[in-house]
Order: structure tokens, then sequence, then C-alpha cells
């Protein structure tokens, strides 16, 4: 028996130990993914699956293990992302950095489960995806994106099963709602001076590129349908084990709005720009009518896709050290869905409309957690890893999402107070080692075949630091 327990003891310390040093060069991040649900989860780095939380955020973490909770509980909170970027441009060596403000993800989750019964019901709100990508005015990636923000909302009816003492099953449905709004700088140079066929463009006469003339805004909402199944089960006392299903939902953005306004330049002809017209006429008073009815660049409609993608995530938990809980999770998300992104203009700009490249791969991680129950008032104390590497590919490190290898370091804790109320707090920081990038666009039409050499040409980083606060209730005192 001690030989036994001195194995599985060398084995889980093996796999911790480990785990900082092989993660990165193996594992996939979750590109626009967000895994702050819940503040016990974020401070044992979302290795939640097999033995999650006590608290109704398992509706998430695992829809099955519900019927571990008894009676009324209530998880309600949220977490502060606090982002930091930057881009270092190859030929002049300038740092722009990202305009990034701090973002809030709120989380709620109610769960009912008679003790004499095998049924729990309950029901969440939470934020499994979600991006913000923010750039100065002077950043020369913002005519590739200056502003990408897409927020979402899932909400999931549960139910759940007790097949035996010791295995359940659960799951529901889910109501999606999600809004993206997209700001985009628009370069004067291959403007057309004029509608005349063979017109030449202002670049042919010497506008530089890069000359902003124009910032475009699409905006909108949609709604999607999807479930979330789990099964949880616990082979011995001491072990634990558990997995969920999250299905794919697909967002159509149809008749977003898409606002153009013009950013005047200042040029003039016969000053900055060679052009067969009168010295001294104003470039902006050249491309007004643009804007005006008739013109190409007037507020219409457009269309837009995005698929959030299914996550899969497998775990095995063990509290045969007194005190001590210890998790290790699998997790896997279809990232290859996020292939292009359609952008359809539905009136006189149709001729600009395009599809970006994205081209990015599934992802998967190890989140491995372990929790401390003190003898202090039930405190718990709690820490984690994750290491995950880019889901994009080398030629799709952009403005728009400039995603790159990454390290999670969390901690936490959980305290009663009362009979019936506690709160939990997690913090983790997120870290990475820069990634080369670009800030020209690939579509089906421009920079298709251009391999990551030849487009990128700067560096991005990004880190981040997270604050999640969750407080919570249970109408049976021993839920915690």
């Amino acid at each position: 028996m001690e030989r036994h327990r001195a194995t599985r003891l060398l084995f889980i310390s093996a796999a911790l130990a480990a785990a900082p040093v092989v993660a990165p060069a193996t594992l996939h991040a979750q590109a626009f993914g967000l895994n702050e649900i819940g503040s016990c989860a974020v401070s044992r780095a979302f290795a939640n699956t097999a033995s999650p939380c006590k608290d109704a955020s398992t509706i998430f973490w695992n829809p099955a293990a519900t019927t571990s909770l008894n009676g009324w509980t209530v998880a309600l909170g949220g977490a502060s992302v606090d982002l930091a970027g930057s881009f270092t441009q190859d030929t002049s060596f300038r740092k722009w950095d990202a305009d990034l403000p701090a973002k809030f993800v709120p989380h709620g989750f109610v769960n009912y489960h008679n003790p004499t019964s095998k049924w729990a019901w309950g029901a969440g709100a939470y934020v499994p995806y979600g991006l913000t990508s923010q750039w100065t005015d002077s950043f020369p990636g913002r005519f590739s994106a200056q502003k990408a923000s897409l927020q979402s909302v899932y909400v999931q009816g549960n139910i759940a099963y007790q097949i035996t003492p010791n295995w359940s099953i659960g799951g529901g449905p889910i109501w999606g709602h999600s809004s993206v709004e997209l700001i985009q700088a628009v370069d004067l140079s291959p403007l057309a001076t004029s509608p005349a066929t063979g017109a030449p463009t202002f670049g042919q006469l010497g506008i530089a590129t890069g000359t902003e003339f124009a910032r475009v805004r699409l905006k909108g909402d949609a709604n999607g349908w999807g479930a979330q199944i789990g099964i949880s089960g616990h082979p011995s006392p001491e072990w634990m084990i558990g997995a969920r299903f999250l299905t794919p939902i697909e967002f159509k953005y149809n008749n977003a709005d898409a606002t153009f306004t013009q950013v005047p330049t200042g040029l003039t002809i016969g000053g900055t720009v060679q052009a067969p017209f009168s010295a001294g006429t104003p470039v902006d008073a050249l491309v007004a009518p643009q804007f005006t009815t008739g013109g190409a660049l007037v507020s219409q409609t457009a269309d837009t896709k995005i698929t959030h993608p299914a996550q899969v995530q497998a775990g095995v938990a063990y509290t045969g050290f007194k005190s001590w809980l210890l998790e290790a999770d699998y997790a896997w998300v279809g990232w290859k869905r996020f292939d292009v992104l359609p952008i359809t203009f539905n009136g006189a700009a149709n001729a600009n409309s395009r599809v970006l490249l994205e081209n990015y791969n599934n992802s998967s991680a190890i989140r491995l957690g372990a929790e401390y129950a003190t003898s202090y008032h039930d405190l718990r104390i709690r820490g984690g890893f994750a290491g995950v590497a880019s889901a994009a590919p080398p030629e799709t490190v952009t403005p728009l999402l400039p995603e790159q290898d990454r390290n999670y370091w969390t901690i936490g804790a959980g305290l009663p107070f009362g009979k019936s109320f506690s709160a939990d707090f997690g913090y983790a920081h997120i870290s990475t080692g820069g990634a080369r990038g670009r800030i020209v666009e690939r579509t089906q039409t421009q920079n298709t075949t251009a391999t990551a050499a030849q487009l990128n040409s700067g560096v991005f980083d990004l880190s981040a630091n997270v604050f999640s606060l969750t407080f919570k209730w249970s109408s049976i005192p021993s839920v915690r």
C-alpha cells in the first residue's frame, strides 16, 4: 500500500514539475476564447472538470457534476482583464502601444439539487468568447485593423441525472448572443481619382501608401443556438474523472451597420500631389463626393460571420493526500473553424467586400491546478499553471488578433463568511514571449500565397493580469 501511494505521488509530482517545460512547445491557445468563468476556476488555472469547484459555476465546467451540489446554490461575479500590448516595427524599431481598456467579464449561475433526488436543475450566463484589440490613430497597422471588439454571452439551461451513486450525466441547450465591432482605416493611395475608366489612382499621382482619408466602422449583433453535455464519475473515493463537450455556435451578423467617416488629409494639388487638376485644389474636396449620396462610401449595411468553435475538456483529480486536491485537465478547441472572416458590403461599397484569410489551427491545452483546505475557518488556498502555444499560423499574427505563445500562472483563495455565504478570489498573470506578425491584409485576392517571412514586419508583444471575484450562497452550509 505504501509503495502504491509513493508511486502515485511520484507520478503527480513529476507531471506538475514538467508541465512548465513541455507545455509551450506542444500546446495551443484559445485565440479569442475566454476561460474566466468562476474565480475558483481562475485560481486553479481552469483545471476544473474532474472535480469542479463546489459552486453553481459547475454548470459550465461540468454540467453532470451539479448532482454533487445539495440544496440551492448561487454564484455571481466577474473578472477584470487588464491587457497590455505593443508592436515594434523591424525597419524603424519604433514601438506602438495598444490602446486597450480593461474589460469586465461577468458570470452568474444558480442550481438546485434535492439530496434525496437523483436530478439537479440549473441555469447560468457566462462569456466563453470575447475579444478587444484596439490601436492608436498613429499605428501603421490601422489599415488592417484599428479596433476589433467581439462580445458574446451564453445562457445555458442545465439538467443532470445521477445514473449510479458514482456516475452522473448532464447538459442542456445554449442560447448565444454576440455583438461585433470592427474599425479600420482606409488608404487613399489605391483610390481612383475619378469614376472614369482608366483614371489614375492617387498613389500613381504621388499620394504615399498609408495616407488615411476615411475610417469604416462595422457594428452588428447576432444570435445562435448550441448545447453542452458532460459526464462525471468517482471510480474510487480518491479519484474523480470528468469530461464536457460544448458545441460550436455560428453567428451570422447580417445587415450590420457600416459607417464611413471622412478623415481630412490636408493635401493639395500642385503641392504634395502632382495631378491633372487645378493647382491648389484640396484633395479632401476631390474625395468628398464619395461620402455623399451616390458615392461608394455612404452609410450602408454589411454582413459577416464568425463561428465560435467547439470545446472538449477532460480531466482527472486526486484527493488521496490529506487536505489536498490535485487536478490535471486536457482541453481541445476546434479553431480550424476560424479559417476566414468574410466582410460583404450591401451597398455602393460592395466592390470593397473581401474575405480575410485566418487559417487557424485546432488548439489544445493542459491545465494543472491544486487546492489546499486549511484548518482556519475552512479557508481554501489554490494555485495552478497552464502553458499554451499560439493557435494562429505564423502568417496570421495580426493587429486584429495578435495571437501568440503564453503561460498562465494563477493563485487564489476561498473563504466562507456566515453560515451560507462565501467568496472566491482568483488572480492570473499571463505572459508571452512575443511573436512576429504582419500589419497588412491577407485576403482571398491579396497576399494569398505570401509566406510569413514575406508578410511579417515586426513583433507583437502581449501580457495580461486577471483579477476575479465571485460571491456564493448555498442553502445548505456544507456546500463551499
